[in-house]
């Protein structure tokens, strides 16, 4: 069994900010994330315990009142661009892992998503991707990759996916005879 975390469901709770000021924030800075609760939730599920991972909603820039039940399980997959940015997090992890994709593909697949599931304009999409999203991938995510154990181009090759399959084989089995 596998749990899954979305860190995107981590960016800060903006409530005392109007929509306005909100749909300007950076939240392609490592500050845009509730770090303290992504901390303590993955603690939490490594300790056994079930968590309420909260729920982001895009369309209003802001968390839901929603909330996911995730249950502990032997694997935890922590998923999001910033996973390896945080040295508490990164602590907690067996196995880091950086998939490196084409600044095209990365492109594409933002533009794909964020008109199809956010309603959002080419041109606030290019302007977005220039001014915060570019710069930040720079400055904060590619220098992650220096933390991971394993470096998946984009599409996965068989050979790294033997070697993520090993690992988590590994994982599980020593938890197993602990």
């Amino acid at each position: 069994m596998v749990s899954v975390v979305m860190q995107d469901d981590y960016y800060r709770d903006q409530s005392d900010l109007s929509p306005d000021v909100r749909r300007k924030q950076n939240y392609d800075h490592p500050q845009a994330f509730d770090w303290p609760l992504l901390v303590q939730q993955v603690g939490a599920l490594r300790n056994g315990e079930a968590i309420d991972m909260p729920v982001y909603d895009f369309t209003i820039d802001n968390r839901s009142s929603k909330t996911i039940l995730v249950k502990p399980a032997p694997v935890i997959v922590i998923e999001g661009l910033f996973a390896l940015y945080d040295a508490d997090l990164r602590n907690m992890m067996s196995l880091k892992i950086f998939v490196d994709t084409a600044p095209d593909v990365r492109f594409i697949r933002r533009m794909q998503r964020d008109i199809a599931e956010r309603g959002r304009s080419l041109e606030s999409i290019v302007n977005q991707y220039m001014e915060t999203v570019r710069p930040m991938h720079k400055q904060f995510i590619e220098p992650t990759k220096r933390y991971a154990d394993v470096i998946l181009p984009h599409g996965a090759n068989d050979p790294a996916v033997d070697v993520i399959t090993t690992k988590v084989a590994s994982v599980i089995g020593r938890l197993k005879r602990d």
